[in-house]
């Protein structure tokens, strides 16, 4: 059986979001691991780590208006391509800090054209009543590929030592670019979606049917829209929770807990492996929810984001209790299963209000997402 085009774009981004995020997850291994070696202190560390974000944060709006104007497609490869290469070519040494600051500002620009990239060609791609568990899907692939870095990046270390994530980092970006480039299209019509009248549409199209016409952008409306504000708070409260968590769980484990990373076997992947299966419950029944008619898409958006927030956040507030690498595990499960669980609310939320302009709604939102990544890798 032939597979519809749009699945395979969502299957394809699903493993975009876990490459990224095997990467992530993957540097804070290896320079923790790196960065220990030589003794370098904690502040410096973090300085390091929160270079990413500031890359990161000043390229997601340029990455939206990028993917509106070019198209999500190509901006998304050679994001990909770019991120990769300097994963291949930068060395990870912590004497050169300046050569990793440089590195990471890199790959914070490249990946942050994605996930504006990401939104712009799903909301050409799925339509409405499969949204919600095509974008859970997407989404999940960070904590999957999250969960597969704690499980087998450390085990690479040991083995091979800090540069080994790197490369083997930048093997799998040059392979998923070559999925990409075989396999992406652009889609012959857009898909309609839910909530088009809350910024304005240009209804004009080319013979293609691939792109507005017009070069106006409504950067006025969409930055003084209230359901675009809502998205960008619930993104900044969600990622602060999950990269302090991200960046800070193997210090925890190795300096608080007095655990090596390598000797945690599988439990180390159980808060990412958790949001993977929590954050696919969500779509599935956000869409079950929708599409039923059992409650309207608002409501159905506000009641998983207030259900996963509320759990998240009383777990959180109880790790600090647990002195035990499985109470520790069991609560940042949780905590981040939950956060997963409230994204299948304000995650899709950006084709909800704006499906033509998705992309660029994902940039503003990120944008503050990003900062909030900054502030977790300060903390």
């Amino acid at each position: 059986m032939k597979l519809p085009v749009r699945y395979l774009i969502v299957i394809l981004t699903f493993f975009c979001t876990s490459v990224c995020y095997i990467e992530r997850v993957g540097f804070s291994i290896g320079y923790t691991v790196a960065a220990d070696g030589v003794g370098v202190n904690q502040s410096t560390k973090g300085t390091i780590l929160s270079t990413f974000y500031y890359g990161y944060a000043c390229s997601q709006v340029p990455g939206g208006w990028a993917a509106q104007r070019i198209g999500g497609r190509r901006v998304l490869l050679l994001s990909f391509l770019l991120w990769s290469l300097t994963c291949a070519l930068i060395p990870l040494d912590p004497n050169r800090v300046m050569l990793l600051v440089v590195a990471r500002l890199l790959v914070g620009v490249a990946q942050g054209f994605i996930f504006p990239s990401i939104h712009t060609v799903l909301a050409q791609w799925v339509p409405p009543h499969e949204r919600s568990r095509s974008v859970s899907l997407t989404t999940s692939g960070m904590y999957l590929g999250a969960a597969l870095g704690m499980l087998l990046l450390p085990t690479l270390v040991k083995f091979r030592g800090p540069q080994s994530v790197f490369l083997a980092e930048a093997a799998l970006g040059a392979s998923w670019s070559l999925l990409w480039f075989k396999y992406a299209t652009d889609p012959k019509s857009t898909a309609s979606g839910v909530g088009e009248s809350v910024l304005p549409i240009n209804k004009k199209m080319d013979s293609h049917n691939k792109k507005v016409l017009s070069a106006k952008i409504p950067w006025v409306k969409i930055l003084t829209s209230l359901p675009v504000w809502a998205i960008v708070v619930n993104n900044f409260t969600f990622h602060y929770a999950l990269y302090v968590l991200m960046n800070w769980l193997p210090t925890y484990f190795e300096l608080g807990l007095k655990l090596s990373l390598q000797d945690m076997g599988s439990s180390k992947m159980m808060p990412y492996l958790n949001m993977f299966l929590f954050s696919n419950i969500g779509g599935v029944v956000a869409d079950y929810l929708i599409t039923r008619r059992i409650l309207s898409v608002t409501k159905t958006r506000k009641f998983l984001n207030t259900v996963g927030f509320l759990v998240a956040s009383l777990a959180l507030v109880v790790i600090p209790s647990f002195r035990t690498s499985g109470g520790a595990v069991f609560c940042s499960s949780v905590a981040l299963g939950f956060l997963a669980l409230g994204r299948a609310g304000f995650a899709v939320n950006h084709m909800d209000v704006a499906p033509r302009y998705a992309g660029i709604v994902m940039g503003v939102s990120n944008t503050a997402e990003r900062t909030s990544g900054h502030r977790s890798s300060l903390s």
